[in-house]
């Protein structure tokens, strides 16, 4: 039976900030150093995957012992630990993919993985990203995002311009724009309600809530 949500756990700068909501129950797929921050996270680690060069003796021998697989990697490799990790996911069909990854650290680290979440060999999945205290959706066809009326939301389309883009529930509404890659055009929209929609009729954004502290507009 394949599984509802699968929760990808990464390695990084140190989890810091709120506690990510994780669905109760869902298999857990920790990349490296991921491990680590998924046993602080109490999580039981269902697959560890990477070449482990960042996970502590003692975390990948506590999720080992309870009873994780270990899938071990080369260290020269054409793929990141997180890359693997969400191969590992897609593989076994999920509905939903929740990342859970760093929000700081090396800028490199941080905008590789937040390109790759959107990566159409994910598409077959929704995707959604805990990274540090920022929260990023991927929006394909049409999404419904949970927010609070004044909290910051910005669309940025990725791998191309995201044409026919139309929003609801956004105070700067879209009605069927195109969005060039590297636009600003999206950046610090705000939820002017519960709820915002968003439709893409082609492309892809992420939808990103920044973390509290870094809302200033720009």
């Amino acid at each position: 039976m394949k599984p509802e949500t699968i929760v990808v756990v990464a390695g990084g700068h140190p989890l810091g900030g709120t506690a990510p909501l994780l669905p109760a129950g869902a298999m857990v797929i920790a990349a490296d150093g991921g491990v680590d921050r998924a046993l602080t996270l109490g999580l039981h680690v269902d697959l560890a995957i990477g070449d482990f060069d960042s996970v502590s003796t003692a975390g990948l021998a506590a999720a080992e012992a309870a009873g994780a697989r270990v899938e071990r990697h080369p260290a020269a490799k054409d793929a990141t630990d997180l890359e693997l990790a969400l191969d590992a996911a897609i593989a076994l069909r999920p509905a939903r993919i929740v990342v859970v990854g760093s929000g700081g650290g090396r800028l490199d680290h941080l905008l590789g993985s937040v390109l790759l979440l959107a990566d159409e060999r994910y598409a077959a999945a929704e995707i959604d990203a805990y990274l540090g205290d920022a929260y990023v959706s991927v929006v394909r066809g049409s999404r419904t995002l949970a927010g609070t009326p004044r909290d910051l939301l910005t669309l940025l389309p990725v791998h191309g311009a995201a044409e026919g883009v139309t929003t609801e529930g956004l105070e700067y509404p879209l009605r069927n724009e195109t969005l060039p890659a590297g636009t600003s055009r999206g950046v610090s929209n705000v939820f002017s309600a519960s709820e915002a929609r968003i439709t893409v009729d082609r492309g892809c954004l992420l939808a990103v809530r920044p973390a509290p502290e870094n809302e200033e507009s720009l």
